[in-house]
This record gives C-alpha cells, structure tokens and sequence, in this order.
C-alpha cells in the first residue's frame, strides 16, 4: 500500500538515487540537496511502499516580481519516481498530496515548468495567459500555475523566480 509522508534525514540518500535514477544526471538531486538547507518553509514528501521508497516530491517558495505583487506562491520541482516504478500513479499521488500541503501550508499557488499534457490534469494551466512569465523564453512556453486558492493570480502578473540554485544546478 502506497504512503506519502514527509521525508525525513534517513531518507535523503534514496531520494538522492531516486532523483539521479529518474532524471539519469545529478542536477536534480543537488538542486534539492541545496533547496533543503537553503528555504524555509518547504514542502519534501516521498512515496513508499512496503517500506521501500519509490518518489519523491519538493516544493519551495517562488518570488513574482510585480506590482501588486502575489504573496505565498510556491514552485513544484523536481518530482521523480524510480523508474522501475513510473506509471503507476506515484507521480499523480505525490502532486495532489503536494497540493494539499501547499494548501495546508497557506501558499496561494504553485508554479512548475513541465509537459502541459501530464499536469494539466492536477489542475495546471499555462501561465503566460495569466501573464506570468519565467524570464526564459524555453521555460516561458511550459510554465504552469494552480491556484490552490480559487482566484489567487487574478489580476496579478509578472516574472516568477525560482529559488538561484535552480539556475546554479542547471535545472532552469
């Protein structure tokens, strides 16, 4: 029976191999082992079954910069699912256990840059007609928003940043 819970320390290193497995380079996995020490507050929930942890999950606050500016916005990345276990549905169970965290936790919206096919289904649009942008014109065309809270952007707009250690990782 699959549980999504907090990661806790012991887990780091599966969570380590996991990220490194799903994304086959490290960038990831050092994205969230800075993202770890470096934000507050965030949200790292892992996916296990039978004592064996099979995905991970992080979110962390975003800056829009605007005028009138949003407040507890958040950004989903990077999720992973070890590969020998993709397709099953770990992924979709992270995202929406994210989600309501993110709510719980009182971020407004969530951000990510990823396949509009596959997170629309969490409830992700693109962000440019909301006229949010990355900065990026590669990242621009996949930003995605989910308002956690029902009309949260509305009549916002602006650039969202990432936390800097996603561009000192590469990872965006």
């Amino acid at each position: 029976m699959l549980v999504i819970r907090s990661e806790d320390k012991a887990d780091h290193a599966r969570v380590f191999e996991i990220l490194t497995a799903a994304f086959e380079r490290n960038n990831e996995a050092d994205l969230v082992e800075i993202l770890r020490s470096s934000t507050k507050p965030y949200i790292s929930l892992v996916a296990e079954d039978d004592g064996q942890i099979l995905g991970h999950i992080f979110f962390s606050a975003v800056e829009i910069e605007s005028s009138g500016e949003p407040s507890g916005m958040a950004g989903l990345a990077p999720v992973a699912v070890d590969p020998g276990h993709q397709g099953l549905g770990i992924g979709g169970a992270l995202i929406r256990a994210g989600l309501e965290r993110c709510r719980e936790l009182g971020w407004q919206a969530v951000f990510l840059v990823g396949d509009p096919a596959y997170y629309t289904r969490f409830g992700f649009a693109l962000a440019s007609p909301m006229r949010f942008t990355y900065g990026n014109p590669a990242f621009d065309a996949v930003l995605q928003a989910h308002e956690v809270s029902p009309g949260a952007l509305g009549g916002h707009g602006g650039r969202v940043r990432f936390h800097p250690a996603f561009s000192e990782t590469g990872c965006g």
